[in-house]
C-alpha cells in the first residue's frame, strides 16, 4: 500500500512538473525587437530570421547578437535604426534564437562558425559589429573579405571549460530540462542576470524588454541552444588574438569598464595582443551599445571609416 502510495505521489510530481512547463511555454508570435523589413535566410535546412533596413545601395554591415538563454537580435536595439542612415544594415537572430528556427540540434561553436561565415558571405565585402563569442565566431570567418569589424567584449570562452558533457544532457532532457531551464529563463533569473553582469544600470533594461526575453526563451524548443551555451560547448578553440591580428581590416574592440565577466584586463590584454584599437566605456559592462548607443555610434563609425581606407 505504502510502494502505491509513493508511486502515485511520485506519479503526480512528474505530472505537475510536465504541466507547469507546458503553462510556461509561450504559444504567441514573437514579434522582432528591430523596425525594418523582415527577412529569411535559409541554411542547412534552418530557417534564420534576420531584420533589414537602410539602403541595399549603401555598404553592408551585419551585426551580430551575443549568446546567452536570451539571446536576440533585440541586442541591437538602440543602434539598428541610426545605423541605417549610413549603412545597408543587417541583424539575424542566430539558429537557435530568437525568431531563427530552434532544431533540438546539439550546437557547438563549430556550427556557428560555419553559420556566420556562410551569412557574411552572403553580403559584399561586409562590415561586422559582433558582441561576446559572436565577435570570435566572425573573427573565425578567415576566408571572408570584410570591410571592417567592431568586437564588443569578444571572447572566445563564455562557458565552462572544458565542456561538462552532464549538464548537456540534464538541460536536455525533456522534463527536468526544461524545469531547470525555466527557472533560468524565468524573470527573476533575468533581472538578475542583466542587473549582475549585463548592464552597469540596471534600469537600461526596461520591463518591456526584459518581457521580451523572457518571451524568447519560453518558445518551443527555446533550451536546446542555451543548453550548449551553459554547459560550455559554444566556447570556441580560436586564437582570437592572432585572428584579429591577421584580419584585412584595423580591428576595434570595445569593453565596458566594469564588466567583471570579461574583465576590461582581458581586454587590454586582448588588444596588445592583436594590435587592436582598445575603446573602453565608462559606467557600462557587457553591454555599451545599450547603455551608451550615440558614442557607440561614433566608435562604429570610425572604426569603418577607418577601415574604408586601410
Amino acid at each position: 500500500m505504502r510502494l502505491t502510495s509513493l508511486a502515485g505521489a511520485a506519479l503526480l510530481g512528474v505530472g505537475a512538473v510536465a504541466g507547469a512547463n507546458s503553462g510556461l511555454r509561450y504559444d504567441g508570435t514573437l514579434e522582432s525587437p528591430l523596425t525594418g523589413d523582415q527577412r529569411t535566410f535559409r541554411w542547412r535546412g534552418i530557417d534564420v530570421a534576420y531584420t533589414e533596413g537602410g539602403d541595399p545601395d549603401d555598404p553592408d554591415l551585419v551585426l551580430l547578437h551575443g549568446i546567452n538563454a536570451a539571446g536576440s537580435s533585440g541586442e541591437w536595439r538602440e543602434v539598428f535604426g541610426d545605423l541605417t542612415a549610413d549603412y545597408h544594415v543587417v541583424a539575424p537572430d542566430l539558429p537557435g534564437y530568437g525568431r531563427s528556427d530552434r532544431p533540438p540540434v546539439r550546437y557547438s561553436a563549430a556550427l556557428y562558425e560555419d553559420f556566420v561565415r556562410d551569412f557574411l558571405a552572403a553580403f559584399d565585402d561586409p562590415a561586422v559589429v559582433a558582441s561576446s563569442l559572436s565577435a570570435a565566431y566572425a573573427a573565425a570567418a578567415d576566408d571572408v573579405e570584410l570591410s571592417g569589424f567592431v568586437g564588443v567584449c569578444p571572447t572566445t570562452t563564455a562557458g565552462p571549460s572544458p565542456p561538462k558533457p552532464w549538464l548537456l544532457e540534464l538541460l536536455r532532457s525533456p522534463l527536468v530540462g526544461t524545469a531547470l531551464f525555466n527557472l533560468i529563463a524565468s524573470k527573476p533569473s533575468i533581472r538578475y542576470f542583466n542587473a549582475d553582469h549585463g548592464y552597469y544600470d540596471p534600469n537600461s533594461a526596461t520591463d518591456d524588454w526584459i518581457d521580451y526575453e523572457w518571451r524568447t526563451s519560453h518558445v518551443e524548443n527555446a533550451r536546446f541552444a542555451p543548453a550548449s551555451f551553459v554547459s560550455g560547448y559554444l566556447n570556441s578553440d580560436l586564437d582570437l588574438a592572432a585572428a584579429l591580428a591577421d584580419l584585412d581590416v584595423p580591428p576595434t574592440i570595445v569593453w565596458g569598464r566594469e564588466a567583471d565577466v570579461s574583465p576590461l584586463s582581458d581586454g587590454r590584454e586582448l588588444a596588445d595582443a592583436s594590435d587592436a584599437r582598445l575603446v573602453v566605456f565608462d559606467r557600462a559592462r557587457l553591454l555599451p551599445h545599450v547603455e551608451h548607443p550615440n558614442r557607440f555610434l561614433e566608435t562604429v563609425r570610425e572604426s569603418l571609416i577607418a577601415g574604408a581606407t586601410a
